[in-house]
């Protein structure tokens, strides 16, 4: 099986690096976490983005979506990585998406789906429930109101409705303007990734029955991308620093120490590009799990790949984020340069859904390795 990009997706890949590269500026990121949970996100390249087609690139073409594939919105996941962007696209144009279509009735397609490829619904989500979150979890059914009190709520900056994994197995989505729903704001590593805690009270939801964990496992693999793309700028901004910063009357890049840790960096990155697009084509290829489907006759395979793609992601995240902040000395700890965004994107994508132990306890588990 060939995991190249097709010539489609280089054009793509292009168009929305050139968008991100004009519109993240470092004043832009700067804003978007002074807002935090308070402010609307950065809602002009929301919009852009939204031009360019992102919300729908999981949605079919009848619900003015572009009917793609999870290869593709990993593909857009990096390029947002790589410019920290400050969107909603995880739970905005991956999981809302999937969850509907795998979860929801025809109804409920039906009336969020053309919405969601409009850009005009922004979905914040909880899925500590099946994937090992610490916060807490208390969401019980009432007929079809919601209570109870979940947390974090990620991606919940301007948010106009909320996913949520429930202990008692399945989804619920809901309006965030609904009547007894209550957020407040609570602190996050990654500021411009704004997190929420949500309590309700009998507020009005709608029900997604099924096993969610196929769209955990999606949204595993976007995320893994995301992080080889934060990742991956760290590395291309310490290789710049180094041919920049002088000492000792010359380049620190010609010091042989600066160029193997580079080159370390490097030789953990490239084989990581392999590794996703083959975890991005299993999901692909996995059969889509009908609600009332029994858990263990999904694809054990593509759920083996989304674990281990995250699990591996974030380890090698982590070493990259380090290695590349000391190649900058003393001013990589600093804003100055703006290094700690995509530092903190990776910290807090390694315990967003599910740190890589219990990746690697659930990919034991898909190959009948572990109980």
């Amino acid at each position: 099986m060939a995991f190249g990009l097709s010539e489609e997706q280089r054009l793509f890949d292009t168009s929305l690096r050139g968008l991100l590269a004009a519109r993240v500026t470092q004043a832009a990121r700067q804003a978007a976490a002074e807002a935090g949970r308070e402010g609307a996100g950065d809602a002009a390249l929301w919009a852009a983005l939204t031009e360019l087609g992102l919300p729908g690139l999981l949605l079919p073409e009848a619900a003015g979506g572009a009917g793609l594939g999870l290869a593709d919105a990993a593909l857009a996941a990096e390029a947002l990585g790589y410019h920290a962007a400050p969107t909603p696209f995880l739970g905005s144009a991956v999981l809302a998406p999937l969850a509907l279509l795998r979860l929801g009735d025809p109804a409920a397609r039906a009336e969020w789906l053309p919405a969601l490829a409009a850009g005009r619904m922004r979905v914040a989500f909880a899925l500590g429930a099946i994937a090992g979150g610490t916060g807490p979890c208390t969401l019980r059914w009432d007929g079809e109101r919601l209570s109870g009190e979940v947390a974090p709520l990620v991606e919940a900056a301007g948010a106009t409705h909320a996913l949520l994994a429930l202990p008692a197995g399945g989804m619920a989505l809901l309006a965030l303007d609904a009547p007894g729903v209550a957020l407040r704001p609570r602190p996050g590593l990654d500021r411009l990734r704004p997190l929420a805690a949500l309590t309700l009270s009998e507020a009005p939801a709608r029900r997604l029955p099924g096993d969610a964990r196929p769209v955990l496992d999606a949204g595993r693999v976007v995320l893994a991308a995301e992080t080889l793309g934060a990742a991956r700028a760290m590395l291309d901004q310490a290789v710049a620093y180094a041919g920049q910063r002088r000492q000792f009357g010359r380049v620190i890049a010609s010091f042989q120490g600066v160029k193997h840790v580079c080159a370390e960096m490097a030789a953990w990155l490239e084989p990581c590009q392999a590794f996703l697009r083959h975890a991005a084509a299993a999901q692909d290829a996995a059969p889509d799990a009908a609600p009332d489907t029994a858990p263990d006759t999904r694809d054990a395979e593509a759920r083996m790949l989304a674990c281990q793609i995250k699990a591996h992601a974030d380890e090698v995240g982590r070493d990259v984020a380090r290695h590349a902040t000391e190649v900058h000395g003393g001013m990589g700890f600093t804003e100055l340069l703006g290094l700690p965004f995509w530092f903190k994107r990776i910290a807090g994508n390694r315990q967003l859904l599910g740190g890589p132990e219990r990746c690697r306890e659930e990919a034991a588990m898909a190959q009948g390795l572990a109980a």
